[in-house]
């Protein structure tokens, strides 16, 4: 196990270091100039430079380069072009309303897709296999944002829901709980969008995983034993049927941050998805550095951790 380990951890520090280098040079080759980003007819040539010399915008590549790694290693990601803020506080912001908003819908996608998986393989070839399988193959196939645009006009017309924004702009609450409701309210649309999409698909990869398993030996062993279709299920199926589940579940985690950038932008949600959507525009080189450099790195730590999950739930793996 530790050799199995320690050569998962040494694959995830290269492909870090891979990220690391590519994440500085894909920026340099974006069109257009970050120092006249500032779109203000009164910025002079003189003020052009001056922002260029701040920056070290003025210096040769590899200067530049060997700036951002010194200063990555010092855990510093540089200073926002835009907001001359540093870029770890913005993303750090920005990033607890992101996990707020797809914490939610993570949990009920995972739960939700798992028991529908379970049972369409359960009742497979009935009304209820075919019923589910129908909605997991359009909610996976449906547009985030299209989704999002309907479940946006439908509760906010229908249910009276906001249509963006994390609180009421002006309100006044007269403790945290209101507070929190508010929150609740303006996360609702987006969270239902995130869970619907997600659970489709772990619905379809379960009910898949599950039919499998029933046709190994072992489970015509259980069924000539006497065990009803539920024991089968809760003492030998859903272990290893979790195994594909598990892998797609650990990979989505890592892509849900940036998966998480159109439905913040069709919400209005201040996240790190609406942060990285506003960098672009303006050119702000520090802030995609670091956003994508987060989002890069919990996509590595995600496969690493379905790694060692999937070694856990089956020790072949280890040999493998």
């Amino acid at each position: 196990m530790s050799n199995f380990l320690l050569r998962k951890m040494g694959w995830a520090l290269l492909t870090i270091t891979f990220v690391v280098v590519l994440n500085f040079f894909l920026f340099r080759i974006l069109p257009g100039d970050p120092a006249r980003a500032v779109r203000d007819p009164r910025l002079t040539q003189q003020a052009v430079e001056a922002i260029r010399v701040r920056f070290g915008l003025d210096q040769p590549l590899y200067m530049q380069f060997v700036l951002y790694i010194r200063n990555l290693l010092q855990g510093e990601l540089g200073t926002s072009f835009h907001s001359q803020r540093p870029v770890a506080q913005i993303l750090i912001e920005n990033l607890w309303n992101t996990l707020l908003l797809i914490g939610a819908g993570t949990l009920l996608s995972i739960v939700l897709g798992i028991a529908l998986g379970v049972v369409a393989a359960w009742r497979s070839q009935s009304a209820i296999d075919y019923s589910v399988l129908v909605a997991s193959l359009i909610a996976w196939a449906a547009p985030t944002f299209w989704l999002g645009i309907i479940l946006l006009f439908w509760g906010s017309s229908a249910l009276g829901l906001p249509i963006g924004g994390k609180v009421t702009a002006g309100a006044g609450f007269a403790n945290i709980w209101e507070r929190w409701l508010d929150i609740g309210r303006h996360m609702l649309l987006p969270t239902l969008t995130y869970t619907i999409i997600y659970a489709g698909q772990y619905t379809l990869f379960m009910r898949s995983a599950v039919l499998d398993i029933f046709s190994e030996d072992y489970i015509l062993t259980a069924k000539a034993k006497g065990l009803n279709s539920f024991q089968i299920i809760r003492d030998h199926a859903l272990r290893n049927a979790l195994l594909p589940t598990v892998t797609i579940v650990a990979l989505n985690l890592g892509f849900t941050v940036a998966g998480a950038i159109e439905i913040e932008t069709v919400f209005s949600w201040p996240g790190l998805g609406h942060t990285i959507v506003e960098a672009v525009n303006r050119q702000d080189y520090p802030v995609l550095q670091g956003a994508f450099l987060l989002l890069a790195v919990s996509v590595i730590l995600a496969n690493l951790g379905a790694d060692l999950l999937y070694s856990y739930l089956d020790p072949r793996v280890r040999v493998a």
